[in-house]
């Protein structure tokens, strides 16, 4: 159980880091939802730890990511948001070839049990620089701007 709900923040950055998928699912409810950068949806700690041990045995195995400084909202005394933005290096393509820097958001979603917080959603979001959304058609999908940025 984290003392803080920023506390996420520093135990995923140092969970991922060590490429400790047992620690990072750790973080998370027995009973937790996660969605990753591409929409995957996870529907519980297992299936959490299951799919991030994936990785790092494959393209994040000596990645280094660094958590930005996080943002929280409580809400009301037994829950809370919080934010931060995360940037990623070191991560390899499928071949194993070096694959480039990355950055996003992240939100979790922590609710207060007993004497700690724990995540019970998470959802991780690329950041595409330059861009707005995205514009799917029959063939394909690419991203655009379209105007300033709100």
């Amino acid at each position: 159980m984290l003392q803080q709900p920023e506390d996420v923040v520093t135990a995923w950055e140092d969970a991922w880091n060590r490429a400790d998928a047992d620690a990072l699912a750790g973080l998370f409810a027995e009973d937790a939802e996660f969605v990753n950068v591409v929409g995957l949806w996870w529907h519980d700690r297992a299936r959490i730890r299951l799919s991030h041990a994936f990785g790092f045995s494959t393209i994040f195995p000596d990645s280094v990511i660094t958590m930005g400084a996080p943002r929280v909202r409580m809400v009301g005394e037994g829950a809370a948001t919080v934010h931060s933005k995360w940037h990623l290096r070191g991560q390899v393509s499928p071949d194993g070839e070096p694959a480039g820097e990355r950055e996003g958001i992240f939100i979790f979603v922590l609710e207060r049990r007993g004497d700690g917080w724990i995540t019970v959603a998470a959802q991780n979001t690329d950041i595409v620089p330059g861009t707005q959304t995205h514009i799917n058609t029959a063939d394909s999908r690419s991203s655009v701007y379209y105007g300033p940025a709100t």
